[in-house]
């Protein structure tokens, strides 16, 4: 099943090298002039230049060759090729994507296995805005390449290893002395349930780390309860154990609410047993190499217009890094998993770590494609990185409390939702609250930074995740009340020019959907759902349903905003957006 897209395209590719020119030519792009066309092909010049021909000439001849039953094609300016689909040829291919359960989306033909890392909190410290990107963005991403087609695996890689378990585990033997964890004479089981909750985790921590920066001898204490746990302390690996499974609780809770879902729950202490068999091997290779008595792989290239430092493997210590593991997590994904292509979605600001891990890996023979998708910060509307009113780090959960309270005044204050129930009305608002931080963060180029204002990315008018959301709720209540009037949903025509507008740009969806996949931008996706919601209100002012006397427009109609919410919700589900049955 090929897109109209497609169509035109094979069709042009074919004139192009039956005129023996390369096929690439034939590219067709969407008119920058629909008041002219439908589409453009420019390729006669850029063809008639390599092969020293005149464009216009060449276009003409291409003219001869184009075999397009379905649409008209002129010449243009000094050859472009100007193409216009006919109303007929339209309508036949949105009923045949409104048939479709993939709306006539294609998928891979060679599917990969592919790896995502996003998301990354660390264990036993709170949610905060700055794990916002990294989780919205990646579950995006992972969605877009599972309905194209790939095997995608969503790891969350937990930061769970480091001289915070250590300053933890001094904290807790601080007030509670007598538990069994610091018992060295202790021989029984541990108990199953955590002693501390995850509060007395979040309140722990950051006040033992603000003493330890004024105390050397209580940070000697974490530090050497920090090498007591790597070392296998069976006392501190069960506290330890305690504080990953309480961690992962509040994550899923808070990351179930954004709709975000991982594959994978691992660490990075799940590597730490694999470390030094790792190092051993690059030195046995000849890889790693000393270097003041550290272990480095250079990394540097011929061609670089920069200084890449080398990674450093492993310190002279003997200690590690953040990329020894990196590798160590490299090596199961490659080998035990059968990665192909391995993703990280991570602050842009590690560009540079992720060149060197990237290289070392390629270098050590670890075959697969590897990504850093990086992404700017979120900013607040002064344009500074986001705070509380306070000035300090704003906790996940306190955003989201905000989003929920604000989302519901508003769905108030617009008058909607005034025959809902309570359940329904806080479910409706819920809606909104995820759409509105999801929209505001997708929708911009995910390298640049951006700036979330609530007030302005909450309103259900202007691009915003709500305005999206109405749109879908408004198309629902339309269609259920042309099926209460009687009307059937019945072959979709092309007879007005809002029906043809409409329909142009949800043919496009095959299109939309591979740039938004090979670019790996989810930003594509959401201007599309907004495009096609300001197209469907042109098309309602001017194409009534309910109220239309001849019945079989009035059904087309009806197929039209089916085939649409099918569209807009389809594409609000890749992004993490749910549009509610009414509001």
């Amino acid at each position: 099943m090929q897109s109209l897209h497609q169509d035109i395209e094979q069709a042009a590719r074919r004139a192009f090298v039956d005129l023996e020119l390369e096929a690439d030519f034939g590219r067709i792009t969407i008119s920058n002039r629909p008041d002219l066309c439908d589409f453009q092909c420019n390729g006669a010049l850029a063809a008639a230049k390599s092969a020293k021909l005149n464009p216009r000439a060449l276009a003409e001849q291409l003219l001869a060759k184009l075999t397009l039953p379905f649409a008209e094609v002129d010449i243009a300016g000094p050859g472009f090729l100007n193409i216009k689909i006919s109303d007929d040829y339209l309508a036949k291919k949105a009923n045949t994507s409104a048939a479709d359960n993939r709306l006539s989306v294609s998928i891979s033909s060679n599917p990969e296995k592919v790896f995502i890392d996003y998301g990354g909190p660390n264990v036993a410290k709170p949610m905060h805005v700055g794990h916002l990107r990294s989780s919205i963005i990646g579950e995006a991403i992972k969605r877009i390449f599972r309905f194209m087609g790939d095997d995608i695996t969503g790891d969350i890689h937990m930061g769970d290893w480091g001289t915070q378990m250590g300053m933890l585990i001094c904290a807790i033997r601080e007030e509670q002395p007598d538990l069994p964890y610091f018992d060295s004479e202790f021989t029984g089981s541990y108990p199953d349930n955590s002693p501390v909750t995850m509060d007395d985790l979040q309140r722990l921590y950051p006040h033992f780390s603000a003493r330890t920066k004024e105390d050397e001898a209580l940070a000697e204490a974490a530090r050497q309860a920090t090498y007591e746990l790597q070392q296998g302390h069976t006392g501190y690996r069960a506290l330890w154990q305690h504080f990953i499974d309480l961690s992962i609780a509040d994550m899923k809770s808070q990351f179930d609410i954004l709709d975000v879902h991982f594959d994978q729950w691992f660490g990075e202490s799940r590597y730490q047993d694999k470390l030094n068999g790792l190092v051993k091997e690059l030195i046995d290779r000849g890889i790693a190499k000393q270097d003041a008595g550290a272990y480095i792989i250079p990394v540097q290239q011929a061609d670089d217009k920069m200084e890449i430092p080398p990674l450093m493997l492993c310190k002279s210590d003997g200690g590690f890094l953040y990329s020894t593991t990196d590798l160590a997590t490299i090596t199961e994904r490659v080998n035990d998993f059968g990665a192909r292509r391995i993703l990280y979605v991570v602050d842009a600001r590690q560009s540079l770590h992720f060149t060197q891990v990237f290289r070392a890996a390629e270098i050590a023979g670890y075959k697969a494609e590897y990504e850093h998708l990086g992404f700017g910060t979120m900013n607040g509307p002064d344009g500074k990185p986001f705070k509380t009113r306070a000035g300090g780090v704003m906790r996940l959960a306190d955003l989201i409390a905000d989003l929920r309270s604000e989302a519901h005044k508003r769905v108030s204050e617009a008058g909607l939702g005034k025959d809902l129930s309570e359940n329904e009305l806080v479910d409706i608002a819920e809606k909104v609250a995820m759409a509105t931080l999801k929209f505001a963060d997708l929708q911009h180029d995910r390298t640049q930074n951006y700036q979330f204002d609530l007030d302005k990315f909450m309103r259900f008018e202007g691009k915003t995740g709500p305005y999206i959301l109405y749109a879908g709720v408004r198309i629902r209540s339309i269609i259920r009340k042309a099926e209460e009037a009687g009307l059937s949903a019945s072959t979709i025509l092309c007879q007005a020019p809002q029906e043809r507008e409409l329909l142009l740009k949800l043919l496009q969806i095959n299109e939309v959907y591979w740039r938004a996949y090979d670019s790996r931008m989810p930003s594509l996706l959401c201007e599309y759902m907004y495009d096609v919601s300001q197209l469907f209100s042109k098309f309602y002012q001017s194409c009534h349903v309910v109220t239309e006397s001849d019945k079989q427009k009035a059904e087309s109609r009806l197929s039209i905003c089916q085939l649409t919410l099918a569209v807009l919700k389809q594409t609000a589900e890749l992004v993490g957006i749910q549009i509610p049955e009414r509001m």
